[in-house]
């Protein structure tokens, strides 16, 4: 009997680099390349410093939008936001894709302590009933 010593790996090599990926992987590839690396660990109740990306003609500038996390939605490349300000007595709402060329920059100015994973009542409190507690243990 003749034994043959067969090499998997010489063989398997080149035939991975030529392979075709599938739509989902290309997907997934694109995707995984396009997320940040330098974004905090950001939780509802958080107080955040948001910088975004305004373009005014040819220049650009880097404006900040300063207020609580009051819900966080989807995952991975497609994670959200939303930030509520008071401006001039009036509440106002932003959604952020955290994964943007808009957003140039997130900084955590306060940890927020609360019970809820989505903070909508503050929208119906007028005051200092919206403040949040502050967390000191994150």
């Amino acid at each position: 009997m003749t034994t043959e010593t067969v090499e998997p790996a010489a063989e398997a090599t080149p035939a991975a680099s030529t392979r075709k990926l599938g739509a989902s992987a290309l997907i997934e590839a694109f995707e995984a390349e396009q997320l940040k690396a330098d974004l905090p660990e950001i939780y509802v109740g958080d107080t955040v410093k948001v910088g975004v990306r305004i373009r005014e003609g040819s220049k650009e500038r880097v404006q900040p939008y300063e207020g609580v996390v009051i819900a966080k939605r989807h995952g991975g490349l497609n994670s959200t936001i939303t930030v509520r300000r008071i401006f001039q007595g009036v509440g106002v709402e932003r959604v952020f894709m955290l994964h943007s060329p808009q957003v140039a920059s997130v900084n955590v100015e306060r940890r927020g302590k609360v019970r809820r994973a989505k903070l909508f009542y503050l929208r119906d409190r007028v005051g200092k009933a919206t403040r949040v507690k502050q967390r000191f243990d994150r």
